[in-house]
């Protein structure tokens, strides 16, 4: 009887042609690209969870993927194997052998996702795709002082559409980080809630732009009405930048020298 491994990849992506992380019948997926290109490599369906479910035309650095298999190919087979079948568009960058107590989403400590903005008049042919354009000038100063609401363990209702489901979420720690043009609002969470980053940029402008005042952004950030905050920013300038654990980090464990792109 051959014995069955749990084998953990860090994965990186540009997600915009992509309907997000998560398999879907009627567009492609990031799941669904690896899954085929494993069934190429080993003949075998294997289903394969994500840390994150990242949304269409998000992307990801260090989304961390695992799927068990009984084929005994090194973490290097793999890592080469993988993407020669995998699109130019999506690389396992790491791979690794771990227990099967190891659960890619319920051990995972925190998610730490960038927003990009380009804050200029003129839009950037080189960096447009992965970045907001925005023409005003933005205040970063009340943009991180109103993001200091954030966190701690609130309910992130107003950073999301109506649900049934918990939206109590614990935030790590927030910043708003300017180099001349370039803004990256980052943010680090033990999880989120669906558009939650999205959104918190959407309202982060407003308050950069002048169009609503510190105290009102946190005013409606800790009111609990589902769905205040906004309008929601586009998705091509998230990216997932990586994922914690306490039993496992990329830092951690047998890595090969070489990438295996």
């Amino acid at each position: 009887m051959e014995s069955i491994s749990k084998i953990v990849m860090i994965v990186e992506y540009d997600g915009t042609g992509y309907g997000g992380f998560q398999w879907q019948s009627n567009a492609p997926t990031i799941q669904g690209m690896i899954e085929e290109s494993l069934y190429k490599l080993t003949g075998k369906s294997i289903r394969i969870a994500g840390a994150s479910r990242t949304d269409a035309g998000v992307h990801a650095k260090g989304q961390v993927v695992s799927f068990t298999t009984e084929s005994s190919f090194s973490m290097e087979v793999w890592g080469r194997a993988l993407n020669y079948y995998l699109p130019r568009d999506i690389v396992v960058r790491e791979v690794y052998e771990m227990g099967d107590e190891f659960n890619v989403r319920r051990n995972a400590t925190s998610r730490e996702y960038h927003y990009s903005i380009i804050n200029n008049k003129v839009r950037s042919p080189l960096r447009g795709k992965f970045s907001y354009l925005i023409a005003h000038p933005l205040d970063v100063v009340a943009m991180n002082q109103a993001c200091q609401v954030l966190e701690g363990q609130h309910d992130f209702a107003p950073f999301c559409s109506p649900t049934k489901k918990t939206t109590m979420r614990n935030v790590f720690w927030t910043k708003v980080c300017r180099d001349l043009d370039w803004i990256t609002f980052k943010i680090c969470a033990s999880s989120f809630l669906p558009h939650q980053v999205r959104n918190t940029v959407g309202g982060l402008v407003r308050v950069g732009l002048g169009k609503m005042a510190v105290e009102d952004f946190k005013k409606v950030a800790l009111s609990g009405q589902a769905g205040v905050v906004g309008p929601m920013a586009p998705a091509n300038a998230l990216c997932l930048m990586q994922v914690q654990y306490p039993n496992f980090s990329p830092d951690a464990g047998e890595k090969d020298e070489n990438l295996y792109s």
